[in-house]
Parts: structure tokens; sequence; C-alpha cells
């Protein structure tokens, strides 16, 4: 498995985190960011068990590769 990384939010205080990757071998990508919490967020919607949630600002999505850019 090799992960690619695509994108990093450059206003990050800590430099980490949101982060988007890309797996080379399953064709997925990965989004690195804050874990929900608040359960009245996620009352909201459904999310099963074996899912999660996170969130990301906005300014990340002008980041994010256009998928046919990724190298196959």
């Amino acid at each position: 498995m090799t992960l690619r990384l695509l994108c990093k939010d450059p206003e990050s205080p800590d430099n980490n985190s949101p982060t988007l990757y890309y797996d080379d071998e399953r064709g997925t990508y990965l989004l690195q960011s804050w874990k929900i919490s608040d359960p009245q967020r996620l009352a909201s919607i459904s999310v099963p068990d074996h899912e999660t949630v996170v969130e990301f600002p906005e300014r990340l999505l002008k980041l994010f590769p256009d998928a046919t850019s990724i190298p196959q």
C-alpha cells in the first residue's frame, strides 16, 4: 500500500490536519481531520458503527486535486 500526500491545510495551527491522502492500492482517498463528537450534530445524520464522520474547513476543498490528475 502506498499512501500519497495530496494536500494539507496550509492554515492548520499545528500543520498536521486536515490532510488528504490517496491510496494507490485501493484507489481510495483518506481524509485525516477533526473528529466530530457533538451528539447533537451526529444525531442529525445516520452513521453506521463501522463508519465515522470528520469535519474539515471549506478552504481545503480548493486544494483537493482533480480525480483525473491522480496517476494510476
